[in-house]
């Protein structure tokens, strides 16, 4: 349920969110459960809304990523939660905490601010991947192995196609890893692909054909077809920091591989004082639960570091009352 955030006023908050995803809809749902005043700004484009199930997530294995987004949104109805749609505008450090300028304008204040925007995915230059990707199109065998079980699976070319073809044979017999001209296999990367069956074409996919609901084989840029019923991709991607950039957040490179991230602490807390992040920001390779969870874990770091901070501001009102007497 969205509220509208008055623009006679500032509103004041314990805590914004950036982001209303997974991540941001469950940091949001620990702290109202905490009886703290609680801001989501959402631009809505979640990074898996193409997708027309999500799952690996108990009990909503199967589910619209959509339709969990709207059940969350839904229950946050309970509790002291304000959701406004639209991206922050800038955020600069005041007195009072931080000072957000919210997409219509108005400002907003709040003494802490969770991002958990999450990271989006820059899809390969592969005419037909757009329509197909989050379905036929694939990346994690996790999150859509069990769809294309037994199906003529491809493999896109990429630093990670020979990890991922070895991965999708737990669900395909039928793996073709598509490798361009320029990528150099090592002789045991070879050896292991080989040994699990793994069909490896020299060259590079220009297209890929298919209905809405199926594919039917990849196009090379020599015009060759191989029939291919899903295909496998890595996507790049990217953060966009761009709301808490004077801040001074900054990205980090992760070890698994070019996939930017924030550092955080074990708690979700980032080097920028009173700013968390959660989600896959903080981890790239958090699936929704992951996320959810993540969300949880840093909404209560929060309410913890809140709370922290009120305590010692009663001890010090109760010192300055003492010695006043």
């Amino acid at each position: 349920m969205e509220k509208s955030v008055s623009d006679q006023t500032t509103p004041h908050y314990d805590v914004a969110i950036i982001g209303g995803g997974a991540a941001g809809l469950s940091a949001a749902q620990a702290l109202g459960r905490s009886l703290r005043k609680v801001l989501v700004i959402d631009a809505g484009n979640p990074r898996n809304a193409p997708a027309h199930a999500m799952h690996n997530f108990l009990s909503r294995d199967g589910m619209n990523p959509l339709e969990l987004l709207a059940v969350g949104r839904e229950e946050l109805g309970t509790y002291d939660v304000d959701i406004v749609s639209g991206t922050v505008l800038d955020i600069r450090r005041t007195e009072q905490g931080f000072e957000l300028s919210l997409p219509n304008g108005t400002p907003a204040i709040a003494r802490r601010v969770i991002l958990a925007a999450g990271l989006r995915d820059i899809l390969p230059v592969i005419d037909g991947v757009k329509e197909h990707w989050g379905n036929n199109v694939l990346h994690c065998p996790y999150c859509h192995g069990w769809e294309v079980r037994g199906k003529q699976l491809g493999i896109n070319d990429s630093d990670f196609a020979a990890h991922q073809a070895l991965m999708f044979t737990q669900w395909s017999d039928s793996v073709t890893l598509f490798k361009s001209p320029q990528r150099v296999l090592g002789t045991e990367e070879t050896e292991q692909l080989l040994a699990r069956g793994v069909h490896i074409v020299e060259g590079t996919i220009s297209s890929i054909l298919g209905t809405a609901d199926s594919l039917s084989a990849a196009v090379l840029t020599d015009g060759s077809e191989y029939p291919i019923e899903a295909l496998v991709i890595m996507p790049k991607m990217e953060a966009d920091l761009s709301a808490v950039a004077s801040l001074g957040l900054e990205i980090s490179e992760h070890p698994m591989g070019l996939v930017p991230y924030v550092e955080v602490d074990v708690m979700g807390q980032s080097p920028v004082p009173g700013l968390w992040v959660a989600g896959s920001l903080a981890d790239p390779k958090m699936q929704v639960i992951m996320a959810a969870a993540s969300g949880l874990a840093v909404g209560a770091a929060v309410n913890a570091d809140l709370m922290a901070e009120e305590t010692r501001a009663a001890v010090e009102l109760m010192r300055a009352t003492t010695v006043a007497r």
